[in-house]
Formats: structure tokens, C-alpha cells, sequence
């Protein structure tokens, strides 16, 4: 044995043998610390990962809440007050009659709504006038600040085919915000 093992040592890759040994060694070291200590610091990176994702989830949540309680306090804003319903249909019936359009009797009501503190205000009647009147005076209600919506517009015959006026019966809608809670905002987040 003594033999072969000097026959070893003479052979000319003999002096790469203990260099291979240490390869193998520290390869074998790199394996145990990898195992050991940078799995753990793997599972940990990610654990942060998931928690950096559900905070910035958090985040993004929280900026969408806040431009939608903002865009609900510019809505609000906008909704006139139960108190102020009155004077709206008023100030309908003076617009037609700067536009040239007839609106004669012009009923109005609220209906509860599913929203909290909020009603709906209809408001319809019959209006008549000529066709250039009528639609300046839709224009006007569709781009009016206060948010009023058509809900129904219907022609209706009239006697004669030759008389320039059209009879419509419009239905608009508006939704008023509780006198009570003029301030506050439903919803609000602080």
C-alpha cells in the first residue's frame, strides 16, 4: 500500500491533488452555509416582500378612498337642499320663460333614496314653446350647476300640425342632501 501510495505522489498531477481536496472542501462549506444561513435570510426577504406588496395595496386603498371622499364632497356641494327645492322649481319655471318656453304648472316631489341623507326631488310638468326655445331651454337645464337630470321627455300631439309650438312633457330629477346634515359629508374619511 506503501507502494501504490508513493506511485501516487510521483505521478505528475500529483501536487493538484491536495488543491482539488481544498475545492472540494470549501465547495462542500458553501453548500452547508447556503442550507443554513441564506435560506433563512432567503425566507426572510420574502416575508418583507409580502409585507412591503400588502402595504403598498394599503396605500394605493387609502389614496383611492381619499380622491373618492373628495369627489363626493365636490358632489355634495352640488346637491341643493330640501329647503331649497322650492326655489329651484322657481328658478326652472324663470329660465323657461327667458328661453320663451310655457311651462305653466310645473308640480314637484321627493321620494326617499337609498343613499343615506339624500332625496329625490322630481319635478314635471308640460312645456310648450317652439322648437328653438325648447332645446336652448334642455341645453340650459343639462348644463346647469346644480345636478339635474332629464328623466323623461315626451312629446305630445297637439290640435293643429301647422302651428309652430311643440308640447312636451319633461320629468326632471335632482337629488337634495338633509337640511340637517348641510355640512357634513356621508362617508367622509378624516
Amino acid at each position: 500500500m506503501r507502494e501504490r501510495l508513493i506511485a501516487v505522489w510521483q505521478h505528475p498531477y500529483a501536487p493538484l491533488v491536495p488543491w482539488g481536496g481544498m475545492a472540494l472542501g470549501l465547495f462542500l462549506v458553501l453548500i452547508v452555509v447556503q442550507q443554513a444561513w441564506l435560506a433563512d435570510l432567503q425566507i426572510k426577504r420574502q416575508e418583507l416582500e409580502a409585507e412591503r406588496v400588502t402595504a403598498r395595496q394599503s396605500l394605493l386603498q387609502h389614496r383611492e378612498a381619499r380622491r373618492a371622499t373628495k369627489d363626493l364632497t365636490h358632489v355634495w356641494a352640488l346637491l341643493p337642499g330640501e329647503r331649497d327645492f322650492g326655489s329651484l322649481a322657481l328658478g326652472i319655471s324663470d329660465e323657461a320663460k327667458r328661453e320663451g318656453v310655457v311651462l305653466p304648472a310645473l308640480s314637484y316631489k321627493t321620494e326617499p333614496t337609498t343613499v343615506a341623507r339624500t332625496t329625490k326631488g322630481l319635478l314635471q310638468g308640460a312645456m310648450t314653446g317652439r322648437y328653438e326655445d325648447l332645446r336652448r331651454f334642455i341645453h340650459d337645464l343639462e348644463t346647469a350647476d346644480e345636478l339635474l337630470l332629464i328623466e323623461d321627455l315626451e312629446l305630445r300631439r297637439t290640435g293643429s300640425t301647422q302651428d309652430d309650438a311643440l308640447t312636451f312633457t319633461i320629468k326632471i330629477a335632482t337629488y337634495l342632501r338633509a337640511d340637517h346634515e348641510k355640512q357634513a359629508v356621508p362617508g367622509a374619511i378624516n
